[in-house]
């Protein structure tokens, strides 16, 4: 080929270019409405809610208070720990700043972690809201 005639010669490649873009858009758009016909947006799992516990141990009990944050369905809150806990008073309907359950084991509580899990209503995800570890006295 001759190096004069390429930078002299009229016809652009502007034709190539337009139809990479034609099927760049239609990839594109064919994805988009391939999603929204299958539903995949909507899968999307509930978050879990921001919301603070203290832990306020004695003897034999423990006292897990809802700080701050929102409120939350008492159903979707379990309090758990590495040996099986007693619900002394538990919460009911919705759990919000100021609202107290209590837990048992039975002995010392020494050295144990309380956890405040939270499992969403479909029971495909779950959180630890909060966690303590008991001092050790």
């Amino acid at each position: 080929m001759n190096l004069k005639e390429l930078f002299t010669e009229k016809r652009a490649v502007s034709p190539v270019i337009g139809v990479i873009l034609m099927v760049a858009i239609t990839v594109i758009l064919a994805a988009v409405i391939g999603t929204f016909v299958l539903n995949l947006g909507q899968g999307l799992q509930q978050t879990a809610p921001q919301a603070s516990f203290s832990f306020d141990y004695n003897d034999t009990a423990v006292n897990v208070t809802h700080q701050s944050g929102d409120t939350i369905d008492a159903a979707r809150l379990n309090v758990t720990s590495s040996v099986s806990l007693t619900e002394d008073s538990g919460w009911s309907g919705s759990v919000g700043a100021g609202d107290t359950a209590t837990y048992s084991k039975g002995t010392n509580w020494a050295g144990e972690t309380v956890r405040v899990v939270w499992e969403s209503e479909t029971g495909e995800s779950s959180a630890t809201l909060s966690q303590s570890t008991a001092p050790t006295v």
